[in-house]
């Protein structure tokens, strides 16, 4: 009803008019959970907002509730918006089903102690010492997935979105996403991870702006402190160091050293290189002269040889069998709700080694 208000730029006394209220306060009780709406009410809701039943009954629908920041490349504001819908149907559901099949979401939210005013330094020290405390080893795009998931309560979500996106983070009062397109080269996936974990962790403290350019004119301060956020966390100075001295590297060896580290760290090998440069480790001016056509996965092609990801994750595929075993959700709706046929659903089970249902 408030979501619907506020698109309609309707004020709390207008809305109380046209339900034949006698004040604002009825609508404010109903906005805030305190009252109930008669049967009567909900189909006279239908009808002044012109909307279907479900609008109000459908709880695979996030309506004012699920706050987006989109990252992508061009993408026309109306075909984002439908995206995000049917994005938001399978956090719904998601969110729906998980406490029904016993998964309570996590009672507490971690946070970083960062704001707008913190610096890129800050930034970068909070990935260094994130990646230490979570245990993220010698790679940590390898765990960082699941230790969102496992450790932090979050919800990582593979994705094959509209052309153009390559990333979100979804925060709703008592879940975190994050969305990847897992069609991307491993490096830009696992630096989108890390970026939209950097907002799910200080929503609170700088909100992201619902759409963000991946390759804008000018970045605003709290997308270059998420990238040097992310940065930090997927090449930590401890595990760069072990490398070697990057100082007395030049021309051809810095090139190949460059890109044999990248690949081993999951990154793009320009990511590494501003990664080096931020650390003072190698001169700015080299870094820049360096071409960008002898940077390796740098992001603009994927590798014939890097397997396409399974899509969504094994926590998701797991509450979803669950549930369709408890008969808390049909199967043809999950079907429906995921665009994937039987078959798929059946090779998901598999892939994500988790039990099918009875159905399949």
């Amino acid at each position: 009803m408030k979501a619907l208000r506020r698109q309609r730029n309707l004020s709390q006394e207008e809305a109380a008019r046209l339900f034949g209220f006698k004040d604002r306060q009825t609508i404010s009780a109903i906005e805030t959970g305190e009252r109930r709406l008669s049967a009567e009410e909900l189909v006279r809701a239908v009808e002044i907002f012109r909307v279907p039943l479900d609008f109000f009954t459908d709880p695979f629908l996030l309506v004012g509730e699920g706050k987006f920041s989109w990252r992508q490349n061009g993408v026309i504001g109306r075909a984002l918006l439908g995206y995000e819908e049917d994005a938001g149907r399978v956090i719904a559901a998601f969110r729906t089903l998980a406490p029904q099949v016993g998964r309570e979401a996590p009672l507490l939210r971690c946070s970083l102690g960062l704001s707008k005013e913190s610096s890129y330094e800050d930034a970068s020290a909070a990935g260094d010492r994130f990646a230490g405390e979570y245990k993220l080893g010698n790679v940590p795009a390898a765990r960082l997935a699941e230790v969102m998931e496992r450790d932090l309560g979050m919800l990582v979500l593979m994705v094959d979105p509209i052309e153009g996106v390559s990333g979100a983070a979804c925060r709703l009062p008592e879940l975190d996403v994050v969305l990847i397109n897992r069609r991307e080269v491993a490096g830009r996936r696992h630096f989108d991870l890390a970026h939209e974990l950097f907002h799910i962790l200080t929503w609170d403290a700088m909100p992201p702006d619902h759409v963000e350019d991946v390759v804008p004119k000018k970045r605003s301060r709290v997308e270059q402190l998420a990238d040097n956020f992310a940065s930090a966390l997927l090449m930590p100075s401890t595990v760069l160091g072990k490398v070697g001295d990057w100082s007395e590297l030049a021309g051809d060896e810095l090139i190949v050293r460059l890109n044999a580290v990248a690949d081993e760290l999951r990154v793009t090998a320009s990511a590494l290189r501003w990664r080096l440069v931020g650390l003072d480790w190698i001169d700015k001016d080299i870094g820049r002269g360096i071409a960008e056509d002898r940077l390796r996965n740098n992001g603009r092609s994927k590798p014939a040889e890097e397997p396409l990801l399974p899509l969504f994750s094994p926590t998701f595929v797991e509450v979803i069998g669950k549930a369709v075993n408890e008969g808390r959700v049909a199967m043809r709706r999950v079907l429906h709700l995921l665009g994937i046929s039987i078959d798929d659903l059946a090779d998901l089970f598999a892939v994500h080694s988790v039990e099918a249902p009875y159905e399949l």
